[in-house]
């Protein structure tokens, strides 16, 4: 409970002075900070179609979220989330475009599944390669990245048949039954791009919260991320776990860039460098502080500044970059939390070293000490 308070702290202090940044910039730049935050607030909340837009950007991002905490929970830094959502997406929209007349209550069940399952895929490869040889999934998930984005971009231009494409950059939109997208919805949010996606998202928090809290698959994945060596001594397979974790990981980052084809864009085209959302939910896990709940409230912070910054240039003058400046400072806030407590936490680690270390001189003395007094004694 202090942790998650902690956290909590941390992430609230985080957005606060990422915010006062901002405003001290707006300052300098001459340009009013108050107007500028109410133009970022009126664009993110000033119709329903704004509040839709930010949900839409929200739904991803806690996918990616979630599966950069699963990772971080299991002791790995997954960088690879942008190609495993790119994984999904290409999978989801390639399989949906071949098959158009697959009834909707297969299609959209096996679409997602596709999605997840390349997704699990991407994410598997670098965990068994740090398991079996000790691999820096850093280094392979950054390369494996590069890798999924070409060869995406090749398999569209390249192997993608010409009927389910407009054109060598750009495939079809999928049909009906593989829309995420729900009329009820675009109506309510006055024509936004809202889909099925954001209850798949949050129930998917849920299911992540329900698996990793109280399932012995979730306990051992704690429990590899704590101390593996304790883990193994317990009987538990490290490496089993690590490709497991990694495979979750990628799984729900394939699921994200699934419901950005088939519930957001509807179709997919060549991308010029890896997704954003996959990075973006780096920074909505580290600001979440490992909290599922919070990764909820960090994807919505993120996704408000997001879209309200669109409307800033136009109601107040203030230019869209001024918003990744306050997102940047958010995220180097919550992460130079995170460098003070590794500090704190060495610090700590060697006063106790030092205090084992005088205490062992101290008892050597005395029993050295003890043995001149009894032989003097003699």
């Amino acid at each position: 409970m202090a942790a998650q308070k902690n956290s909590f702290s941390v992430a609230l202090f985080s957005v606060l002075f990422g915010l006062i940044i901002g405003a001290v910039i707006m300052l300098i730049f001459g340009y009013n900070p108050i107007s500028g935050y109410t133009a970022l607030l009126g664009s993110a909340f000033g119709s329903t179609q704004d509040i839709g837009s930010v949900l839409t950007q929200m739904t991803p991002l806690i996918l990616t979220a979630l599966g950069f905490t699963v990772a971080q929970t299991a002791g790995f830094f997954n960088i690879g989330l942008s190609g495993q959502a790119l994984a999904g997406w290409v999978g989801a929209v390639w399989y949906a475009l071949s098959f158009p007349n697959m009834p909707v209550y297969l299609m959209l069940p096996s679409a997602l599944i596709i999605g997840a399952g390349l997704g699990a895929l991407a994410g598997a490869i670098p965990g068994w390669l740090r398991a079996q040889f000790g691999a820096s999934e850093v280094i392979v998930t950054i390369m494996m990245n590069y890798i999924l984005l070409f060869l995406g971009n090749n398999i569209l231009q390249n192997t993608m048949s010409k009927g389910i494409k407009v054109s060598a950059e750009t495939t079809k939109q999928v049909g009906a039954n593989a829309s995420l997208q729900m009329k009820w919805l675009t109506d309510l949010t006055q024509g936004s791009s809202i889909s099925a996606g954001i209850f798949i998202s949050v129930f998917m928090i849920f299911v992540v919260w329900f698996v990793m809290k109280k399932t012995t698959l979730g306990f051992e994945i704690r429990a590899v991320g704590l101390n593996s060596d304790a883990a193994k001594y317990a009987g538990m397979s490290a490496k089993r776990n690590a490709v497991i974790a990694m495979a979750i990981s990628g799984g729900l980052a394939g699921l994200a860039g699934t419901i950005e084809g088939l519930g957001n864009y509807l179709n997919f085209f060549t991308q010029n460098g890896s997704l954003s959302i996959g990075f973006d939910g780096m920074a909505v896990a580290l600001l979440g502080g490992g909290s599922y709940l919070g990764v909820l409230a960090a994807a919505a912070i993120f996704s408000v500044l997001k879209i309200g910054g669109l409307g800033m240039p136009m109601s107040s003058g203030v230019p869209f970059e001024l918003v990744d400046i306050v997102t940047a400072s958010i995220i180097f806030f919550v992460g130079a939390s995170y460098l003070i407590k590794l500090i704190q936490k060495r610090v700590k680690a060697m006063d106790d070293k030092a205090a084992r270390a005088s205490q062992d001189k101290k008892a050597v003395k005395a029993a050295a000490d003890s043995n001149k007094n009894s032989k003097g004694g003699e």
